[in-house]
């Protein structure tokens, strides 16, 4: 069968938008037809918010959180409390804990989680990074706020350890979470009361 649309200017475009995650070939055909729908100046101020997107955001050199400029407006608000840090695996998990309005402190963002069956390492991750800032920083409290799945747990042990001689006290959510759920689809409610919640690390280990 040709799924050709006997128009290459319309077959590149449904190609193009198919790359991006979660649109299938229909929705991708659908966005196209839409855009085709409006007037010219839509399709242009769209490809000029993308074209910039990918040129001039930047990530924040203190939490690596996607900013605008060097500092985040977390990092860069003096509301916020600076010796509290809350680790999150990715930019959607600051997203996911701001929402809750519970954690006034800043964010270290990890860009994933140990994985080594997706070859994915301690050096792979900004780990190095959160243990200089806890040092450089003088910070109190680091929240571990990973998903609680077996690469979240890996991932909070092996920074456990490399945290546990630093005089910084180390917690992790109150397992009110669901065992190997995304933390980003965890509601708002149940999120917020395990940050307020939120247990020594350690004691987790004593409690095995």
């Amino acid at each position: 069968m040709n799924d050709s649309f006997n128009s290459p200017l319309l077959d590149d475009a449904v190609r193009q938008l198919g790359r991006l995650p979660g649109i299938g070939r229909k929705t991708a055909l659908r966005l196209a037809l839409h855009i085709l729908r409006q007037e010219p100046s839509m399709a242009d101020e769209l490809a000029g918010a993308i074209t910039r997107l990918r040129h001039e955001m930047q990530y924040c050199r203190r939490c690596h959180n996607v900013s605008d400029s060097e500092l985040c407006p977390i990092c860069s608000s003096p509301s916020r409390d600076e010796l509290t840090v809350c680790v999150v695996e990715n930019v959607k998990d600051v997203l996911t804990v701001e929402s809750t309005g519970q954690h006034r402190g800043l964010y270290h963002v990890l860009g994933g989680l140990i994985s080594p069956i997706d070859g994915i390492g301690p050096a792979d991750l900004e780990i190095d990074s959160l243990v200089e800032r806890v040092k450089a920083e003088g910070v109190k409290e680091v929240i571990l706020a990973l998903s609680p799945t077996m690469e979240g747990d890996t991932t909070n042990f092996y920074i456990f350890r490399r945290l546990q001689e630093l005089p910084v006290k180390v917690t992790m959510l109150a397992r009110g979470l669901s065992v190997g759920s995304d933390l980003e689809f965890t509601d708002e409610l149940t999120l917020g009361r395990s940050i307020q919640q939120r247990i020594l690390f350690s004691s987790t280990f004593a409690n095995a």
